[in-house]
């Protein structure tokens, strides 16, 4: 033990539980500011073209998948976390930096999910060649929140 887990017994729980809301918080915010933005581009082209509103779902599915990565490192830190005075300093700060990462990628993702997908759902209201389009723009918006998971995941050890 250090001097520092000396001075604050306890402490360093803090900090992984701060991951925890972190993750939560962050990829669940990127997730509504997602769907939101990408409902208004729904809500726009369903006016015209109500048969095209299946096809134009899809930004919306993707950014509600952000909110579960967030779950994902939440319950995975919790378990992580014990009670006594075996959780260190570094580990905290480890589990701190997990939360903070996924969370802000996801957050990230959702914007440009919600971005993409507004503006794609109304090309796609004018014109079906835009399909395959849209689904690239999402699956590398997706993969921003997936490189998030990925290193957030790695940091959990």
């Amino acid at each position: 033990m250090g001097d520092l887990d000396i001075a604050y017994p306890g402490g360093q729980h803090f900090f992984g539980y701060m991951g925890i809301a972190i993750a939560m918080i962050f990829s669940n915010l990127g997730s509504a500011i997602g769907i939101s933005k990408a409902g208004i581009g729904i809500s726009s082209m369903g006016v015209l073209k109500p048969e095209k509103i299946v096809r134009g779902i899809i930004p919306v599915v993707m950014a509600g998948i952000l909110g579960i990565y967030g779950l994902v490192v939440a319950v995975l830190l919790i378990q992580k976390i014990p009670t006594d005075n075996t959780y260190t300093f570094y580990r905290g700060f480890s589990h701190l930096s997990a939360g903070i990462c996924c969370g802000l990628c996801a957050m990230a993702a959702g914007f440009t999910i919600g971005i993409v997908g507004d503006a794609s759902v109304r090309a796609l209201g004018q014109t079906d060649k835009f399909f395959v389009g849209m689904l690239l723009m999402l699956i590398f918006a997706e993969a921003i929140a997936l490189f998030g998971l990925i290193v957030a995941l790695m940091m959990l050890g």
